[in-house]
């Protein structure tokens, strides 16, 4: 039987923001929360509106930044100065 993953209010607004970012990928979600993609699309489908989550599906369906499977290994991508590194601290940004 598969456990249920039970995040606090402030990990859910994490891992939505994370997946609506361009350039953080599953995988990133995966290591940073140990969820899959497909988790990631349920917990979306459950806590978007439907419009929200269409329009998100849209965006991401295909994107290599994404999959990191896609994407160029040794594509070298812009990185702001502020932008954080991803950590397994759960949660990287202050809100």
């Amino acid at each position: 039987m598969k456990k249920k993953i039970v995040f606090s209010h402030r990990e859910l607004d994490r891992i939505i923001e994370m997946a609506w970012e361009d350039r953080t990928s599953f995988d990133a979600i995966k290591k940073q929360f140990g969820i899959l993609e497909k988790d990631v699309i349920k917990l979306m489908r459950k806590e978007l509106k439907e419009k929200s989550f269409k329009m998100w599906r849209k965006r991401v369906n295909g994107r290599s930044t994404k999959h990191s499977k896609m994407s160029t290994p040794n594509k070298l991508r812009f990185k702001s100065n502020s932008q954080k590194q991803i950590t397994l601290n759960k949660i990287s940004k202050k809100k």
